[in-house]
């Protein structure tokens, strides 16, 4: 029996920046899966959320005077409206700080404790003698350990994939402060996912939850033979903003334990403002759950989520669609190129959003592969495309037309032809192949193009002689022009 019902997310952004339009990738992405599926007649629940815990949000409410909860109400409600300037909108945006995340987060961590997978033990963290904290991966920069390159983060290199303690960093750096870390010790709790492994196995290598390219990185990089998975580190000694631990005073759960779980909570919000059981959507078998995630979250997102999950009882992700990352005329996006462009920036050009809708829909291919904001290629996709195909379909014809003909003219075939691509149109649209989708649409705009050439509307409307030729002319286009905007 064909799903019905479909649970589709993004991941969460961090709560000390704007939406950019290198989450814009992700959040238009989101989108278009979800108005299809609904097009298609399924029920859809469309999941974001601010990820608000962490040394910065307690810095930056330090900084600002004012509590971490003014900087979360604010902030969500900037993320939301810059998001809705796109079009993009969700069932629920909520945030990591809330009651209800706080509840599934004790119920998950109960659950680990009950399965035997928790420990503890005294670890030697990076000190920011500066700002009196301990650093979080994120703000720590430095030299990557295994290749040599410089300014990567400290949990990951995005030049050579790498993962690594932020230890093991060469010349680290503070990114609150710029200071040199110093080591201290503390004691942490750690989850052993290596007693999770033949489960993690099946679900990475076998279920088809990731793309094959994605499960043969998982295996080569984490579930090596012979090699037991690195136990994962969930906890942070005070000062830290976030849920404190149960048992374990002065100690908190890392960001990445509770942002996943924001999903969940995010759901029973939603569905409670309808008188409705959210945790439903996370128990029944029946449900396709999407997460569609950048791929320096995938070993969040495959490893300790679908832990969590399985301990916890809740169902795991169908699938979790993973893309590549945003260049801008070909580099990396840039604060000090003027490349790093913000949501908010690009509304206020005046630049259509709709276009970047499209652009980015044209390059989106359902693959891990990073793709490039071109502007010279913006701009004339943008003219091409949707003014010079779809746009003048309308604009050509709409203006000439006396009436609509009584009965659908002979038009070569092309409305038939169209009808037979959506399958294959809509095929690509589930597998967030959105560039193939809009390959077959504009092969769609060049057909009726042909024919209104052809037809010549503007020359028909000169003669007085020729009005039932320039309806039939004017009712074929503006069908197909209608079509084409369905698509």
């Amino acid at each position: 029996m064909p799903t019905t019902k479909l649970l589709i997310t993004s991941a969460l952004p961090y709560i000390n920046g704007d939406i950019h339009i290198g989450h814009l990738v992700e959040h238009i992405q989101t989108d278009v899966f979800v108005r299809f599926q609904r097009l298609m007649g399924k029920t859809v629940l469309a999941i974001c959320g601010a990820d608000t815990h962490g040394t910065a949000t307690m810095i930056a409410a330090r900084k600002a005077g004012v509590s971490e909860q003014q900087i979360i109400e604010r902030q969500v409600a900037r993320h939301v409206a810059d998001l809705a300037g796109f079009d993009v909108t969700y069932d629920r945006y909520g945030s990591t700080d809330a009651p209800d995340n706080k509840v599934l987060v004790e119920r998950i961590w109960a659950a680990l404790n009950a399965a035997g997978m928790v420990a503890t033990r005294d670890v030697t963290q990076l000190f920011d003698p500066v700002a009196g904290t301990f650093l979080a991966d994120r703000f720590v920069k430095g030299t990557c350990p295994k290749c040599g390159a410089a300014d990567q983060d400290g949990d990951n290199c995005t030049v050579c994939g790498a993962t690594y303690a932020p230890t093991d960093l060469k010349d680290p750096r503070s990114t609150l402060s710029g200071a040199k870390p110093e080591l201290k010790s503390a004691r942490h709790w750690f989850v052993e996912l290596e007693k999770m492994r033949p489960f993690l196995e099946q679900w990475t290598q076998q279920s088809g939850a990731v793309a094959p390219a994605i499960a043969r990185w998982i295996k080569g990089a984490f579930l090596i033979e012979g090699e037991p998975l690195r136990d994962w580190d969930v906890s942070r000694p005070a000062p830290y903003f976030g849920f404190e631990i149960p048992g374990a005073p002065g100690n908190f759960f890392y960001v990445w334990v509770d942002a996943p779980v924001g999903y969940i909570a995010a759901t029973v919000e939603a569905e409670r403002a309808h008188g409705r059981d959210g945790l439903a959507w996370w128990t029944d078998p029946a449900v396709e759950i999407h997460h569609n995630i950048g791929k320096d979250i995938t070993y969040f997102h495959t490893l300790f989520w679908p832990a969590m999950l399985k301990a916890a009882g809740f169902q795991l992700p169908t699938r979790v669609h993973i893309h590549g990352w945003l260049t801008v005329n070909g580099a990396k996006m840039s604060k000090r190129d003027g490349t790093f462009i913000n949501a908010r920036a690009w509304l206020d050009s005046g630049l259509d959003p709709a276009g970047l809708r499209y652009y980015l829909a044209s390059k989106l291919n359902g693959s891990a592969d990073d793709l490039d904001l071109n502007f010279a290629e913006y701009q004339a996709k943008i003219d091409a495309d949707l003014v010079g195909k779809v746009v003048n379909l309308a604009s050509r014809t709409a203006r000439f037309v006396p009436a609509l003909a009584k009965s659908y003219p002979d038009d070569g075939g092309r409305f038939a032809a169209a009808a037979a691509e959506s399958e294959a149109i809509a095929a690509a649209y589930a597998r967030l192949d959105t560039a193939d989708a809009v390959r077959r649409i504009m092969a769609l705009a060049d057909r009726a193009n042909e024919y209104v050439e052809a037809a010549a509307p503007w020359a028909l409307k000169k003669d007085p002689g020729k009005a039932e030729e320039l309806a039939r002319c004017c009712t074929v286009a503006l069908n197909l022009f209608r079509q084409l905007c369905v698509y």
